[in-house]
C-alpha cells in the first residue's frame, strides 16, 4: 500500500515529506523467496549451438544437420540439460550425438535471445565456435560439411567480385534512394558504404555480420519474410543466391564467421585447422579460404617467416608438381613469446587468381 501524504493545511507554505515505506519483512527460516519466482513464460530455455569450421578443398567447411522432415539445415544444436557437468560439455555431448564429430579448439561465441529467433516461446543460445584439423565423414544421414560460401556468396572475393554483390549493390542503391528525408538517406548510404563498399570504399572482410544484418533489414534474404519483420523489399527481391537456415543459425554463422576472420589476424588461430605438417602453400590457401581474399604470396611468407610462427620439419612435400615443397609445423611456443603475432593479412593487389583444388 502506498503511504498517505497529508496535505498541508490552507494558508500553509511548507512542502510535507511522505514517511519512509516500511522495510519489508522476510525471515530466512521462512521457506519464501524474497523474489518474485519466474515463470515458465519468463524464464525460456537454453539451447547451445556450435559453427564447427575446417578446411577442404580450399573452402571453409561448416558442418551441418539436416531434420529428417526435410527441414532448413541447421548448425549442430540441443538443450541443455541437467546431467550436462558444464556448457561445454554439454555442447560436445550434442556435437558427437547429432554428427560424430570430436571437437578440439572451442570458444563461447555469443548468446543470441532475439524474441521472434523461434516459435513456441522464448529460447536462448549460447553459440561456440568450434575448429578442427579433420573432417570425419558425418555419422548419421542428416549431417554434412558445407561451405560457409553456400550461405554467404558474396564473402568470397578470391577469384575476383562475385557477380551477386552486383545484384545487392542495385538493391541497396535503390533503398537508400527511397529514403523519406536527406537524413535517413545519409545514414542508408554511409551504412551501405561501410558494409558493401559503396562508392569505391575498401573492403572490410571482418563485417560478415554487418552484412548479413543489413540484407534481414533491408529484406533481402529470405530470412526475414520468414520471421515476418517488416522490411523495405518485398519477399520476391529476397536473393536466390545464399541458402537459409532453420532459425537463426544463418546469423550464428555470421558471427562465427567475422570472429574468425578478425581473429586471424592477431592470434595464430588458422593453425588450429591445419595438418600437423603443411606446406607455405597449403597455410596460404586456408588463411585465404577463411578470409574470402586472396593475398599477396611473398608478403604472406615474409609475415608468417618473420613472426616465426613455423619451423622447418626437414622433410619434403610427397605429392607436389615440380619442385618440392618443404614441409612445416606450427610453433605453439610463439603464444608464449609473442601474444599478438600477425598484425594484418597481406592482400594481393594483383589479377586474382583461379581456384584449384586440392592444391600441392
Amino acid at each position: 500500500m502506498l503511504p498517505q501524504i497529508t496535505p498541508p493545511q490552507s494558508g500553509s507554505h511548507r512542502n510535507t515529506v511522505a514517511p519512509a515505506p516500511a522495510a519489508i519483512s522476510w525471515r530466512p527460516d521462512s521457506g519464501e523467496s524474497p523474489l518474485p519466482v519466474p515463470s515458465k513464460e519468463n524464464n525460456p530455455d537454453v539451447e547451445l549451438s556450435a559453427v564447427i569450421v575446417g578446411i577442404a578443398a580450399d573452402e571453409p567447411q561448416v558442418l551441418v544437420v539436416r531434420p529428417e522432415n526435410g527441414a532448413l539445415e541447421g548448425l549442430p544444436s540441443g538443450p541443455l540439460e541437467s546431467t550436462h557437468r558444464t556448457l561445454g560439455a554439454g555442447l560436445r555431448s550434442w556435437v558427437e550425438r547429432q554428427t560424430g564429430q570430436l571437437l578440439g579448439y572451442v570458444e563461447q561465441l555469443y548468446t543470441f535471445g532475439d524474441r521472434n529467433r523461434t516459435r513456441g516461446g522464448r529460447t536462448l543460445s549460447i553459440g561456440y565456435l568450434a575448429l578442427v584439423r579433420e573432417l570425419k565423414p558425418a555419422r548419421h544421414a542428416g549431417a554434412a560439411w558445407r561451405s560457409a560460401y553456400r550461405y554467404f556468396p558474396w564473402e568470397d572475393l578470391r577469384a575476383g567480385r562475385p557477380a551477386v554483390l552486383g545484384q545487392i549493390e542495385a538493391q541497396l542503391r535503390r533503398w537508400i534512394a527511397d529514403a523519406p528525408a536527406t537524413a535517413e538517406r545519409r545514414l542508408r548510404e554511409e551504412r551501405a558504404r561501410a558494409t558493401f563498399s559503396l562508392g569505391g570504399r575498401p573492403w572490410n572482410e571482418d563485417r560478415v555480420l554487418e552484412r548479413y544484418e543489413l540484407l534481414y533489414e533491408v529484406g533481402l534474404v529470405a530470412e526475414a519474410h520468414r520471421d515476418r519483420v517488416r522490411t523495405w523489399a518485398s519477399a520476391g527481391d529476397a536473393l536466390d543466391e545464399g541458402a537459409s537456415m532453420f532459425a537463426d543459425h544463418r546469423r550464428v554463422l555470421a558471427t562465427a564467421l567475422a570472429r574468425l576472420r578478425g581473429k586471424i589476424k592477431y592470434r595464430p588461430v588458422a593453425f588450429e585447422v591445419m595438418p600437423p605438417t603443411f606446406t607455405f602453400l597449403q597455410l596460404q590457401r586456408a588463411v585465404e579460404a577463411l578470409a574470402g581474399l586472396q593475398l599477396h604470396k611473398p608478403n604472406f611468407r615474409r609475415l608468417v617467416e618473420s613472426q616465426q610462427l613455423v619451423e622447418d620439419t626437414g622433410q619434403l612435400a610427397a605429392e607436389t608438381a615440380g619442385r618440392p615443397a618443404r614441409l612445416l609445423r606450427y610453433r605453439r611456443e610463439v603464444l608464449a613469446e609473442m601474444p599478438a603475432p600477425l598484425a594484418r593479412l597481406p592482400v594481393s593487389a594483383g589479377k586474382t587468381r583461379k581456384k584449384v583444388v586440392n592444391p600441392a
